[in-house]
């Protein structure tokens, strides 16, 4: 595999970031998902205003994969008030890891976690938590071989549908 480089996103790379984005998560999800889901999730959980938003948050960090200039991937790390849900400030949240598909098995995902496992740790974070959804066994295996172990589950609304994430979590 080619080198592969970890750049920190800034608000000016918000269509790189949108792209790459929406294209990742329906390839990861529209076998499993309703059209009118998919497209209603990702007009409103990728719209410029939601992104540009994140981008500013002081306390959320984007990340892209690279290889020779050509994104592949990206992580999203939320710190303090800005978590989903526990809001713990000696934590951090793995809100996203996505890969172009045509990179799954080739490291890249554990390069994006390795990093954000970096970055707990330079924050003195006590642990790493993230929802994954149940209906997700390929990315439920990844976290698990990482150490990490359920400790609940939430709902995590696609368009009009309720699905349940496995919350877990995992000690520094």
């Amino acid at each position: 595999m080619e080198n592969i480089d970890i750049e920190k996103v800034a608000v000016n790379d918000i269509d790189q970031l949108q792209k790459i984005g929406r294209q990742t998560f329906y390839e990861t999800f529209s076998e499993s998902n309703t059209e009118e889901n998919m497209e209603s999730y990702l007009e409103n959980g990728f719209s410029t205003d939601k992104l540009k938003t994140e981008l500013n948050d002081k306390n959320a960090e984007f990340y892209f994969a690279k290889i020779d200039e050509k994104i592949i991937g990206y992580l999203k790390l939320n710190f303090g008030q800005s978590q989903t849900e526990l809001k713990d400030d000696k934590a951090l949240e793995i809100e996203r890891i996505y890969v172009l598909k045509e990179f799954h098995g080739k490291k890249v995902g554990q390069i994006l976690y390795d990093k954000a496992i970096e970055i707990a740790k330079n924050k003195n974070a006590d642990y790493v938590w993230l929802g994954v959804w149940e209906e997700n066994p390929r990315a439920i295996n990844f976290y698990k071989k990482n150490g990490f172990v359920d400790f609940d589950k939430h709902i995590f609304r696609l368009g009009d549908d309720e699905q349940t994430d496995i919350m877990m979590k995992k000690f520094l």
